[in-house]
């Protein structure tokens, strides 16, 4: 609460920052980064109207704003390098404040609440390459010590990028499920409790069979396929934190998480001539747009191909 020192409010409305802050961390148990970037938003709020009206912030500047003023200070914001993202969070953190202030009856949040918070915008996928994508997937359990955790890995990975599956989707398979070799699909069950049929390939079918085989827990239907090392269902932070040691020692970038072996397996299907209307149904995407971003990473692959191969490209103007 250093920055209370700072003269850009009244006493009276410093004071009420520095107990709505408190109320935070006593009352919601908030964490100590979650109030130090509402302190933060809010500070630099308090500072944006100290120049706006050319005197220090008053608790009465809030007692009624004005989605103007809000519009302004985001304007501000946004001339100082801020992305929506970021314009999004100051927005939240003033709009709790002068909540606080309205269950004290010292403001209405009412021109808060009309007030849009930016749009961000959607960033496209980011996948792997295709080599990296299967190096990820065989070198999954390098760095395990046990064989049976080893196997594992490799068959979360392996199901990640060989079906397209959301870690959630993987890790939430019963004890019994991909115990038939024979197997050549499987219905999921994904967001909003919508069911796909997934094919399985070969690869997948034998990293789980193998998985099957070493891990030393009963995998029965009641139970989840795969388990932690004492047993229990296995976490994603556990697949997630694998994932970071792989990038590591295979010198892929940050952006190379569980969730892109999914965007490399939906990217690779679409450059070898997959239907755009499949991989939705495949992705179990609710929507067709949703999928269409593929769609921008592919061209942008093409396009990078064919301005370092073709002659008439690399020709100097």
């Amino acid at each position: 609460m250093t920055a209370a020192i700072l003269v850009h409010a009244s006493r009276a409305l410093l004071d009420e920052k520095t107990a709505w802050l408190e109320t935070l961390a006593s009352e919601r148990n908030a964490s100590a980064h979650t109030i130090a970037a509402y302190e933060r938003d809010l500070r630099q709020f308090l500072t944006f109207l100290t120049a706006y009206h050319a005197r220090p912030a008053m608790i009465a500047d809030l007692a009624d704003l004005k989605t103007a003023d809000l519009r302004a200070f985001l304007a501000e914001r946004r001339r100082g390098g801020a992305g929506a993202r970021s314009l999004g969070r100051n927005l939240s953190g003033v709009r709790a404040f002068i909540k606080h202030l309205e269950k004290k009856g010292l403001a209405s949040a009412a021109g808060a609440r009309a007030m849009r918070a930016p749009k961000a915008a959607k960033g496209l996928p980011r996948p792997l390459a295709v080599d990296d994508a299967l190096e990820v997937a065989e070198e999954a359990g390098s760095f395990a010590v046990e064989p049976w955790i080893a196997a594992r890995d490799v068959a979360v990975l392996t199901l990640l990028y060989g079906c397209g599956l959301r870690i959630s989707e993987a890790l939430s398979l019963a004890g019994d499920a991909l115990a038939d070799p024979t197997l050549r699909a499987m219905p999921i069950t994904g967001k909003g409790g919508k069911t796909r049929i997934v094919p399985l390939l070969p690869a997948v079918l034998d990293a789980v069979a193998d998985y099957r085989r070493l891990c030393p827990f009963p995998l029965s239907a009641s139970e989840p396929l795969f388990r932690g090392a004492r047993g229990g269902p296995l976490r994603p932070q556990i697949v997630q934190r694998s994932m970071a040691r792989l990038r590591g020692a295979l010198g892929l970038p940050d952006s190379a998480t569980p969730h892109a072996l999914r965007h490399s397996f939906a990217t690779h299907l679409l450059a070898a001539g997959g239907d755009l209307r499949t991989i939705q149904d495949l992705l179990g995407h609710a929507s067709l747009s949703t999928t269409q971003a593929y769609t921008a990473v592919d061209s942008d692959r093409l396009m990078s191909v064919y301005r370092s191969a073709h002659p008439r490209a690399r020709r100097k103007a």
